[in-house]
Protein backbone atom coordinates (compact mmCIF):
# COMPACT_ATOMS: atom_id res chain seq x y z
CA UNK A 1 0.00 0.00 0.00
CA UNK A 2 1.62 3.85 -1.16
CA UNK A 3 1.50 6.39 1.70
CA UNK A 4 -2.01 8.11 0.95
CA UNK A 5 -3.97 5.15 1.60
CA UNK A 6 -2.74 3.53 5.27
CA UNK A 7 -5.00 3.34 7.95
CA UNK A 8 -3.55 6.20 9.84
CA UNK A 9 -4.29 9.00 8.01
CA UNK A 10 -7.31 11.52 8.86
CA UNK A 11 -8.72 10.78 5.26
CA UNK A 12 -8.39 7.23 5.68
CA UNK A 13 -9.45 6.80 9.42
CA UNK A 14 -12.60 8.77 9.09
CA UNK A 15 -13.68 6.93 5.55
CA UNK A 16 -13.13 3.49 7.55
CA UNK A 17 -15.50 4.74 10.31
CA UNK A 18 -18.38 5.95 7.89
CA UNK A 19 -18.26 3.50 5.27
CA UNK A 20 -18.94 0.43 8.72
CA UNK A 21 -20.77 2.93 10.65
CA UNK A 22 -19.01 2.48 13.69
CA UNK A 23 -19.52 4.38 16.15
CA UNK A 24 -17.06 4.80 19.21
CA UNK A 25 -17.68 3.03 22.61
CA UNK A 26 -16.35 5.65 25.73
CA UNK A 27 -16.79 2.95 27.93
CA UNK A 28 -13.70 0.95 26.13
CA UNK A 29 -11.92 3.95 26.01
CA UNK A 30 -11.41 3.99 21.88
CA UNK A 31 -9.38 6.56 20.47
CA UNK A 32 -7.81 5.72 17.29
CA UNK A 33 -4.28 7.22 16.54
CA UNK A 34 -3.99 9.16 12.84
CA UNK A 35 -0.48 10.38 13.31
CA UNK A 36 2.30 8.34 11.05
CA UNK A 37 5.17 9.85 12.68
CA UNK A 38 4.37 8.62 15.94
CA UNK A 39 3.24 4.95 14.35
CA UNK A 40 6.87 5.15 13.49
CA UNK A 41 7.92 6.10 16.99
CA UNK A 42 6.15 2.66 18.15
CA UNK A 43 7.49 0.14 15.70
CA UNK A 44 10.53 1.17 15.89
CA UNK A 45 11.07 1.50 19.78
CA UNK A 46 10.01 -2.17 19.55
CA UNK A 47 13.10 -3.68 17.23
CA UNK A 48 11.03 -5.43 15.41
CA UNK A 49 12.63 -7.62 12.63
CA UNK A 50 11.31 -10.52 10.12
CA UNK A 51 12.47 -13.52 13.01
CA UNK A 52 9.85 -11.76 15.33
CA UNK A 53 6.59 -11.56 16.58
CA UNK A 54 3.87 -8.90 17.90
CA UNK A 55 1.31 -8.73 20.06
CA UNK A 56 -1.01 -6.06 19.75
CA UNK A 57 -3.76 -5.05 22.36
CA UNK A 58 -6.69 -3.28 20.97
CA UNK A 59 -6.20 -2.62 17.35
CA UNK A 60 -9.04 -0.65 16.69
CA UNK A 61 -9.30 0.27 12.94
CA UNK A 62 -5.62 -1.68 12.49
CA UNK A 63 -3.74 1.71 12.04
CA UNK A 64 -0.72 0.32 14.32
CA UNK A 65 -1.28 -3.14 12.84
CA UNK A 66 -0.29 -2.61 9.61
CA UNK A 67 2.65 -0.84 10.46
CA UNK A 68 3.13 -4.06 12.81
CA UNK A 69 3.27 -6.08 9.75
CA UNK A 70 5.47 -4.78 7.66
CA UNK A 71 7.83 -4.77 10.65
CA UNK A 72 7.26 -8.33 12.21
CA UNK A 73 7.34 -11.71 10.91
CA UNK A 74 3.77 -12.52 12.90
CA UNK A 75 1.11 -10.31 14.27
CA UNK A 76 -1.40 -11.22 16.73
CA UNK A 77 -3.83 -8.80 17.25
CA UNK A 78 -6.50 -8.97 20.39
CA UNK A 79 -9.54 -6.91 19.98
CA UNK A 80 -12.38 -7.10 22.76
CA UNK A 81 -15.13 -5.11 20.63
CA UNK A 82 -16.75 -7.62 17.93
CA UNK A 83 -17.85 -5.15 16.29
CA UNK A 84 -14.27 -4.21 15.06
CA UNK A 85 -13.61 -7.67 13.75
CA UNK A 86 -15.08 -7.83 10.95
CA UNK A 87 -13.63 -4.21 9.70
CA UNK A 88 -10.46 -5.78 10.32
CA UNK A 89 -10.89 -8.61 8.64
CA UNK A 90 -11.54 -7.03 5.95
CA UNK A 91 -8.70 -3.88 5.87
CA UNK A 92 -5.98 -6.10 6.78
CA UNK A 93 -7.07 -8.59 4.01
CA UNK A 94 -3.60 -7.93 1.99
CA UNK A 95 -1.46 -8.57 4.91
CA UNK A 96 -1.53 -12.96 5.66
CA UNK A 97 0.99 -12.42 8.50
CA UNK A 98 -1.87 -10.81 11.08
CA UNK A 99 -4.22 -13.34 13.36
CA UNK A 100 -7.06 -11.50 14.88
CA UNK A 101 -8.16 -12.52 18.12
CA UNK A 102 -11.83 -11.40 19.60
CA UNK A 103 -11.45 -11.44 23.55
CA UNK A 104 -10.42 -9.82 26.52
CA UNK A 105 -6.56 -9.55 27.11
CA UNK A 106 -7.11 -9.90 31.02
CA UNK A 107 -8.93 -13.54 30.56
CA UNK A 108 -6.53 -15.21 27.87
CA UNK A 109 -4.57 -17.55 28.46
CA UNK A 110 -1.41 -15.47 27.17
CA UNK A 111 1.22 -18.47 27.71
CA UNK A 112 -0.65 -20.81 25.42
CA UNK A 113 -1.56 -18.33 22.90
CA UNK A 114 2.38 -17.24 22.24
CA UNK A 115 3.32 -21.13 22.32
CA UNK A 116 0.60 -21.97 19.30
CA UNK A 117 0.86 -18.82 17.86
CA UNK A 118 4.59 -17.64 18.09
CA UNK A 119 6.64 -20.91 18.09
CA UNK A 120 10.04 -20.66 16.03
CA UNK A 121 10.00 -16.81 16.27
CA UNK A 122 13.42 -15.25 17.99
CA UNK A 123 11.92 -13.00 20.10
CA UNK A 124 8.21 -11.68 20.84
CA UNK A 125 7.30 -8.05 21.77
CA UNK A 126 3.62 -6.20 23.18
CA UNK A 127 3.01 -3.03 20.90
CA UNK A 128 0.13 -1.39 21.79
CA UNK A 129 -2.15 2.07 22.25
CA UNK A 130 -3.43 0.94 25.36
CA UNK A 131 -6.65 1.92 26.80
CA UNK A 132 -6.28 4.67 29.81
CA UNK A 133 -8.88 2.91 31.69
CA UNK A 134 -7.13 -0.63 31.82
CA UNK A 135 -3.40 0.30 31.64
CA UNK A 136 -1.98 -0.64 34.81
CA UNK A 137 -3.89 -4.23 35.18
CA UNK A 138 -2.94 -5.27 31.39
CA UNK A 139 1.18 -4.27 32.14
CA UNK A 140 1.05 -6.06 35.33
CA UNK A 141 -0.63 -9.28 33.99
CA UNK A 142 2.01 -9.14 30.88
CA UNK A 143 5.15 -8.57 33.39
CA UNK A 144 3.54 -11.10 36.34
CA UNK A 145 3.22 -13.70 33.85
CA UNK A 146 6.62 -13.64 33.02
CA UNK A 147 6.04 -14.22 29.60
CA UNK A 148 8.90 -14.65 26.78
CA UNK A 149 8.90 -10.70 26.12
CA UNK A 150 11.53 -8.63 24.67
CA UNK A 151 9.99 -5.31 24.89
CA UNK A 152 6.55 -4.22 25.80
CA UNK A 153 5.98 -1.01 23.88
CA UNK A 154 2.76 1.06 24.42
CA UNK A 155 0.75 4.08 24.33
CA UNK A 156 -0.26 5.50 27.74
CA UNK A 157 -1.63 8.05 29.49
CA UNK A 158 1.26 10.65 29.82
CA UNK A 159 0.86 10.70 33.71
CA UNK A 160 1.28 7.30 34.15
CA UNK A 161 3.92 6.83 32.23
CA UNK A 162 6.26 9.32 33.98
CA UNK A 163 4.84 7.15 37.00
CA UNK A 164 6.43 4.19 35.38
CA UNK A 165 9.54 5.42 34.73
CA UNK A 166 9.99 7.87 37.97
CA UNK A 167 13.40 7.75 40.25
CA UNK A 168 13.61 8.20 43.56
CA UNK A 169 13.04 11.08 45.60
CA UNK A 170 9.93 12.93 43.18
CA UNK A 171 6.47 12.96 43.33
CA UNK A 172 6.11 10.76 40.16
CA UNK A 173 7.63 7.92 42.46
CA UNK A 174 5.26 5.31 43.79
CA UNK A 175 4.73 1.49 44.07
CA UNK A 176 3.79 1.82 40.53
CA UNK A 177 7.07 2.35 40.01
CA UNK A 178 9.02 -0.30 41.66
CA UNK A 179 6.39 -2.93 40.15
CA UNK A 180 7.36 -1.81 36.64
CA UNK A 181 10.94 -1.49 37.56
CA UNK A 182 11.23 -4.67 39.18
CA UNK A 183 10.40 -6.37 36.31
CA UNK A 184 11.17 -3.95 33.47
CA UNK A 185 13.45 -1.26 32.39
CA UNK A 186 11.38 1.74 31.58
CA UNK A 187 12.24 4.66 28.97
CA UNK A 188 9.73 7.24 27.62
CA UNK A 189 10.03 7.12 24.17
CA UNK A 190 7.74 10.74 23.03
CA UNK A 191 4.82 12.34 24.47
CA UNK A 192 1.75 12.23 22.28
CA UNK A 193 -0.48 15.30 22.04
CA UNK A 194 -4.38 14.79 22.37
CA UNK A 195 -4.99 16.23 18.83
CA UNK A 196 -3.54 13.34 17.00
CA UNK A 197 -6.53 10.83 18.15
CA UNK A 198 -10.49 10.54 16.97
CA UNK A 199 -12.01 11.45 18.75
CA UNK A 200 -9.63 13.41 21.01
CA UNK A 201 -9.04 11.99 24.53
CA UNK A 202 -8.96 15.15 27.47
CA UNK A 203 -4.98 14.22 28.38
CA UNK A 204 -2.12 13.88 26.46
CA UNK A 205 -0.17 10.63 26.28
CA UNK A 206 3.33 8.89 26.12
CA UNK A 207 5.01 6.24 24.38
CA UNK A 208 6.92 3.86 26.89
CA UNK A 209 9.37 1.22 26.44
CA UNK A 210 9.25 -1.46 28.97
CA UNK A 211 12.54 -4.12 28.16
CA UNK A 212 11.73 -6.77 29.98
CA UNK A 213 13.94 -8.34 33.07
CA UNK A 214 15.91 -11.52 32.33
CA UNK A 215 16.97 -11.31 35.80
CA UNK A 216 15.17 -9.29 38.74
CA UNK A 217 17.23 -6.41 40.04
CA UNK A 218 17.02 -7.48 43.55
CA UNK A 219 16.56 -10.80 45.24
CA UNK A 220 13.81 -10.66 47.39
CA UNK A 221 13.32 -13.57 50.18
CA UNK A 222 9.24 -13.45 48.97
CA UNK A 223 8.29 -11.83 46.17
CA UNK A 224 4.82 -11.50 47.06
CA UNK A 225 6.30 -9.85 50.84
CA UNK A 226 7.85 -7.44 48.80
CA UNK A 227 5.23 -6.22 46.75
CA UNK A 228 2.95 -5.61 50.48
CA UNK A 229 5.91 -3.96 52.02
CA UNK A 230 6.56 -1.54 49.23
CA UNK A 231 2.15 -1.18 49.40
CA UNK A 232 2.54 -0.37 53.34
CA UNK A 233 4.86 1.83 52.83
CA UNK A 234 3.26 4.05 50.31
CA UNK A 235 -0.30 4.12 52.22
CA UNK A 236 0.15 7.52 52.98
CA UNK A 237 2.30 9.71 50.97
CA UNK A 238 3.18 12.27 53.42
CA UNK A 239 3.87 9.82 56.72
CA UNK A 240 7.29 8.72 57.54
CA UNK A 241 8.15 5.03 56.54
CA UNK A 242 7.73 4.15 60.28
CA UNK A 243 4.52 5.60 60.61
CA UNK A 244 3.30 3.45 57.94
CA UNK A 245 5.11 0.10 58.54
CA UNK A 246 3.72 0.51 61.82
CA UNK A 247 0.13 1.07 60.76
CA UNK A 248 0.58 -2.25 59.35
CA UNK A 249 2.83 -4.73 60.96
CA UNK A 250 2.57 -3.14 64.54
CA UNK A 251 -0.72 -1.71 64.79
CA UNK A 252 -1.21 -2.25 68.67
CA UNK A 253 2.29 -2.85 69.47
CA UNK A 254 5.30 -0.35 70.24
CA UNK A 255 7.95 1.04 68.13
CA UNK A 256 10.97 -0.61 69.30
CA UNK A 257 10.68 -4.20 67.35
CA UNK A 258 9.98 -1.86 63.92
CA UNK A 259 12.57 0.55 64.69
CA UNK A 260 15.12 -2.28 65.52
CA UNK A 261 14.41 -3.95 62.14
CA UNK A 262 14.41 -0.36 60.15
CA UNK A 263 18.19 -0.32 61.70
CA UNK A 264 19.32 -3.68 60.62
CA UNK A 265 17.93 -2.76 56.95
CA UNK A 266 19.68 0.52 57.03
CA UNK A 267 16.84 3.18 56.87
CA UNK A 268 16.97 6.38 58.88
CA UNK A 269 12.49 5.83 60.66
CA UNK A 270 11.83 9.24 59.80
CA UNK A 271 12.25 9.00 55.65
CA UNK A 272 9.54 8.65 53.38
CA UNK A 273 8.97 5.87 51.06
CA UNK A 274 9.23 8.13 47.63
CA UNK A 275 13.29 8.31 48.79
CA UNK A 276 13.65 4.63 49.08
CA UNK A 277 15.32 3.11 46.42
CA UNK A 278 14.02 -0.20 44.71
CA UNK A 279 17.36 -2.06 46.40
CA UNK A 280 16.52 -0.89 49.99
CA UNK A 281 12.85 -1.76 49.75
CA UNK A 282 14.32 -5.04 48.67
CA UNK A 283 16.44 -5.09 51.54
CA UNK A 284 13.91 -3.87 54.08
CA UNK A 285 11.44 -6.56 53.13
CA UNK A 286 13.72 -9.01 53.26
CA UNK A 287 14.48 -8.35 57.01
CA UNK A 288 10.78 -7.65 58.00
CA UNK A 289 10.19 -11.20 56.57
CA UNK A 290 13.24 -12.50 58.51
CA UNK A 291 11.06 -11.56 61.58
CA UNK A 292 7.99 -13.29 60.64
CA UNK A 293 5.72 -11.00 60.31
CA UNK A 294 2.75 -11.41 57.48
Amino acid sequence: MNRREEISTPRRTKEIIQKYGFSFKKSLGQNFLIDQNILGKIVGAAGLDSTKGALEIGPGIGALTEQLASAAGKVVAVEIDQRLIPILGEVLGPFPQIKLVHGDVLKLDLKTLFQEEFAGLSGISVVANLPYYVTTPILMKLLEERLPLENIVVMIQKEVAERMAAAPGGKDYGSLSIAVQFFSEPELICTVPHTVFIPQPNVDSAVIRLKVRQQRPVDVTDESFFFQVVQASFAQRRKTISNNLKSRFFPKGDRTELERLLKAAEIDPARRAETLSIQEFARLSNVVHEAGLK
